[in-house]
């Protein structure tokens, strides 16, 4: 339906999930984080879903918090206190569980990523964006330091240039955002949606599990010191070929044929 606040279509294993409030330019309203957070979870526990892709309708992919609504929650007794504890809240859970989520995440970005808008992008495991698009943590520009984006952000590119952004104010193009790290490379507008596609389909023709594995590993080793890492890795991968179709694959690449993956 065109008036769901988040569209999905599930085709190939691949899981698309449109952000459709394009009149707020998909702002992460109360209602927005609910519907993205439950369908994350529920994709979660999918089987036959291995790669998500996360998109926006219309001219942005997400332009933060929904500041109207933010307003609205200084009429409680407590002058909102209470509700914006809890909004960041749920919205720092979001963050979290993508890079929980077994199935690698890809951000497909169009027009603008500002503030929670960008920490959004930076949550996702790869980005695919439109030339074009602009990337700010800009809510010091009316006052509202973005404190919860820096961290997604500070997780992926260099602190100085995080610290400007988020002093500053300031944009930065999608050129720029590739260069530092927040995106992984920039396309043309008529072909994100092919590109961000493309990409999807190359991870997901890869085998699942390992995958499943690869993607929790990732985020686990870089919480660790260098040889906690190396230990903790190594038990990976030898679990990974414990596995009966790493086996085939292996046997399969040995043997020049492709590999019967169950």
């Amino acid at each position: 339906m065109e008036d769901e606040i988040l569209k999905v279509d599930v085709t190939d294993g691949i899981a698309r999930l449109v952000m459709n409030r394009p009149a707020k330019l998909n702002a992460l309203s109360d209602a927005m984080l609910a519907a993205l957070t439950e369908r994350l979870t529920t994709l979660a526990a999918d089987p036959d879903v291995r790669v998500i892709i996360l998109a926006g309708a219309g001219k942005a992919f997400c332009a933060g918090h929904d500041l109207k609504e933010m307003q609205a929650g200084r009429a409680a007794p407590d002058g909102g206190a209470a509700y914006f504890n809890d909004l960041f809240a749920r919205c720092g859970a979001l963050m979290q569980l993508i890079p929980v989520l077994p199935q690698p995440v890809i951000a497909e970005v169009q027009g603008i990523a500002t503030a929670a808008g960008c920490q959004l992008v930076a949550s996702c495991d790869m980005a695919i964006a439109a030339e074009g698009t602009r990337f700010g943590v800009n809510g010091v520009n009316i006052g509202l330091f973005c404190s919860t984006p820096m961290v997604a952000l500070t997780r992926n590119i260099g602190r100085k240039a995080a610290f400007e952004l988020l002093t500053t104010g300031q944009f930065i193009d999608a050129a720029r955002a590739t260069e530092l790290g927040l995106i992984n490379r920039a396309v043309p507008q008529d072909t994100l949606e092919a590109e961000t596609r493309h990409l999807a389909q190359t991870v997901a023709a890869k085998l699942s599990a390992a995958v499943k594995i690869g993607k929790r590993a990732f985020y686990e080793q870089a919480q660790m010191d260098l040889a906690q890492a190396y230990a903790h890795t190594g038990r990976v991968m030898a679990d990974n070929m414990l596995l009966r179709d790493t086996n085939e694959g292996i046997n399969a690449f040995l043997e020049k044929r492709r590999p019967d993956w169950a």
